[in-house]
């Protein structure tokens, strides 16, 4: 079997041109062996990275974009540490762009292992066969949605959901276009009530994620936007969030929301049981040491519980009603 590398040096020592190729030759070898031999061979030449090489063996976590990327990046990198040590892999965070890109990467193997919103979790595994649900945080089962309001824009606390008619002809603007909890169950219950999109003033923004829904609506660029309550809660504890411009005037019924997929092909990769262990490994976490309870913390859970497919049946034929699955 012969492989090609490419910017080598030639036996002489010198640098052979960019644009030529060299064949590697791998004997018969089991398959396993000429793996080790070619990601070897490629390291040491300097023709690919030895992450790269390796990523095959390392398991790729990612999570729609939800909040700012400087949280992201120290809860996941975290969760990352936590989850090599106990199961005893590689485990790298690979950030994503928005919510389409992380099902698309979870689709195409990019991402073995995602933190999805109720959504984008149906999405990808509609879109991955054998894909499987691990767990939810002890709060997803029974999410919530808030919609928040300006101070200025004279709307006050809604008593029930038929007043959400209140919200016609004000300025809206809802999270992620393909958010469970930023815009696609508040729509619904929108719906229900008999408001539509068209019926705002302009038309609704998208803001990208929650933390940047308040800020929008703390600001008086938008009068009322809807979020994940859990992320409303936060804010409002650290301060980001100051509810003498921006509060709640109401919070939705309760549906299931975000949770752990993992890729089908888990156990082929890293052993045989390795996708329940790593279920284990999840619904395990206790904040019995400094690392887990920040990881809980930033969660904002308990811990984690498990989950199934089923429990999103309801989110699937909401996205089919408002056209986000086909």
């Amino acid at each position: 079997m012969d492989y090609y590398v490419s910017r080598a040096r030639s036996k002489t020592g010198k640098r052979v041109s960019p644009n030529s190729y060299f064949p590697i030759r791998l004997m018969s070898f089991s398959s396993a062996t000429r793996r080790t031999v070619l990601v070897a061979g490629l390291a040491l030449l300097g023709g690919l990275p030895f992450q790269a090489a390796s990523s095959a063996d390392t398991l790729r976590v990612g999570a729609i974009p939800d909040q700012n990327p400087e949280r992201l990046n120290r809860l996941y990198g975290a969760l990352s540490t936590e989850l090599s040590e106990t199961l005893g892999v590689p485990v790298r965070y690979v950030p994503v762009s928005n919510y389409p890109a992380a099902v698309s990467a979870f689709r195409t193997g990019a991402l073995d292992l995602v933190w999805f919103g109720g959504l984008t979790g149906v999405q990808a595994r509609l879109q991955t066969p054998g894909a499987r649900v691990l767990a939810q945080r002890d709060i997803d089962a029974k999410f919530t949605s808030v919609f928040i309001a300006n101070g200025a824009s004279g709307l006050r606390p809604l008593k029930g959901q038929d007043q959400l008619k209140r919200l016609r002809g004000k300025r809206f603007t809802f999270g992620s276009e393909s958010s469970t909890s930023g815009r696609l169950m508040p729509q619904h219950f929108l719906a229900q009530a008999g408001v539509t999109p068209d019926q705002f003033q302009g038309r609704p923004g998208f803001s990208g994620s929650h933390d940047a829904t308040i800020a929008l609506v703390q600001s008086g660029a938008y009068e009322v936007g809807a979020l994940n309550s859990q992320v409303w809660k936060a804010q409002v504890e650290d301060g980001r969030a100051d509810p003498a411009k921006v509060s709640v005037i109401w919070t939705t019924p309760t549906y299931a929301d975000y949770h752990w997929v993992a890729r089908p092909n888990l156990n082929q990769r890293f052993g045989k049981g390795f996708t329940r262990r790593l279920k284990t490994a999840l619904i395990e976490l206790r904040p019995d040491t400094a690392r887990r309870r920040t990881i809980l913390e930033l969660f904002g859970a308990s811990r984690f519980i498990p989950a199934q497919a089923k429990d999103y049946a309801a989110i699937e034929t909401v996205g089919r009603e408002l056209g986000k699955i086909r």
